[in-house]
């Protein structure tokens, strides 16, 4: 089981209590995001719909790929592995 950093914006890090950074182990991104939702729930509801899928204004990156080039959901993580959680900003 690969252990890994999840790295949390600042409009979501209140969700995160505060955290920038959170640690998650699993062996697929899912199964990291899961277990973050057992400590921080409101966090992944903003990134996973309820239906358990990535939601369409928000970005996911595995080190410097979009998870949905490298497999969704069910992309196989390293030891030392970094998601970053990058919400889409638009304006007017």
């Amino acid at each position: 089981m690969a252990r890994i950093n999840v790295e949390i914006p600042e409009p979501l890090q209140p969700l995160a209590d505060g955290d920038t950074t959170l640690t998650a182990t699993g062996e697929t991104v899912r199964a990291a995001l899961t277990e973050c939702g057992q400590r921080h729930r409101m966090l992944v509801q903003r990134v996973l719909t309820r239906g358990g899928v990535l939601r369409p204004h928000v970005n996911l990156f595995l080190n410097d790929s979009d998870v949905r080039a490298v497999g969704g959901l069910d992309a196989t993580l390293q030891d030392g592995d970094t998601l970053t959680v990058v919400p889409s900003v638009s304006g007017g």
